[in-house]
C-alpha cells in the first residue's frame, strides 16, 4: 500500500476499479447544513471527483452545535466558502463548482440542466425543497434526500428508504403529499427515522423566512443523515454496471 496516496485506504476497501468509478463522479449537493455539510465532505473523502456545491447561507451561532464548518471564528460568513477551501484542502485535484444561489423557482430547473451522476437534496425548507425534486425526477436524475433528522437522539432507528417506504416522519408525510400533487409516489431514496418527535422540542417561529417552525437538534444527528447519505450515494455509484 502506497502511504503517499491519500486514498490507499479507501482503494484497499473498494480495490482501484471503484475508486475510478468515483473519481469520475458529479454530484450535486443542494445544501450545506447540518446534514449536507457533512454528506459533501464524505464524499469528497472517499474521492468523489467532482463536486458542485450550493448554499446561499452566513453561518450563524446557533449553527455551531451541528454543522460540520460552524465555529465561533467563521460566524457571519458565507457556508459555501468556508465549505470551498475545506473540500479543496482535503483534495486539490477535486473539481469544484460552489454556487452562493438559494434555489427556488427558475434557478433549479437551471441548476439541474447539468447531467449529474447523483443528486443529494439536504434543502430543509419546504417549497424550494418539493419543486427541487420534482425537477430531480423529471430529469430521471439519481437522487437521495435527506428528511426530518430534527427532534431525534436515536440513530439506531435511522433508515433509508425509496419514499413511498417513508413511515413515522411527518416531515416526510408533508413532503410525500406535496409531491403526490405532481403525480410523484415514487422514484428515489430517502434517509428518515420514525422516531417520534416530543412536543416540547418544536416551537413556532417567524424569525427565520421560509420557515414556520424550529425544531431542536443534537450535535449528532444531522451528521449521521449526512453520512447515511454519502453512504447511499457511495454504494450506489460503485455497484453501477459497465
Amino acid at each position: 500500500m502506497d502511504e503517499n496516496n491519500w486514498l490507499a485506504r479507501t482503494e484497499l476497501l473498494l480495490g482501484k476499479t471503484k475508486v475510478q468509478k468515483l473519481k469520475k463522479a458529479h454530484v450535486l449537493i443542494a445544501g450545506l447544513g447540518g446534514v449536507g455539510g457533512f454528506a459533501a465532505e464524505a464524499l469528497c473523502r472517499a474521492g468523489v471527483g467532482e463536486l458542485t456545491i450550493v448554499d446561499s447561507d452566513k453561518v450563524s451561532p446557533t449553527n455551531r452545535n451541528r454543522q460540520i464548518i460552524a465555529t465561533q471564528s467563521a460566524e457571519g460568513l458565507d457556508k459555501i466558502e468556508l465549505m470551498a477551501n475545506r473540500l479543496m484542502d482535503i483534495n486539490p485535484e477535486l473539481k469544484l463548482h460552489p454556487l452562493k444561489v438559494y434555489l427556488k423557482d427558475e434557478k433549479i430547473p437551471a441548476l439541474l440542466d447539468t447531467q449529474f451522476d447523483y443528486v443529494v437534496d439536504a434543502i430543509d425548507t419546504l417549497s424550494p425543497k418539493i419543486f427541487f425534486i420534482k425537477n430531480c425526477i423529471e430529469r430521471n436524475l439519481k437522487l437521495v434526500s435527506s428528511m426530518g433528522s430534527g427532534g431525534r437522539l436515536d440513530p439506531s432507528q435511522i433508515k433509508v428508504a425509496d419514499m413511498a417506504g417513508s413511515y413515522g416522519c411527518q416531515f416526510a408525510q408533508v413532503v410525500r403529499k406535496k409531491l403526490h400533487g405532481w403525480g410523484i409516489r415514487t422514484g428515489f431514496k430517502v434517509v428518515f427515522s420514525p422516531e417520534k418527535v416530543p412536543k416540547h422540542a418544536v416551537i413556532v417561529t417567524d424569525s427565520e423566512a421560509n420557515k414556520k417552525s424550529t425544531v431542536g437538534t443534537i450535535s449528532y444527528m444531522p451528521a449521521i443523515f449526512g453520512l447515511y447519505i454519502a453512504s447511499v450515494v457511495i454504494r450506489d455509484l460503485i455497484e453501477e454496471k459497465e
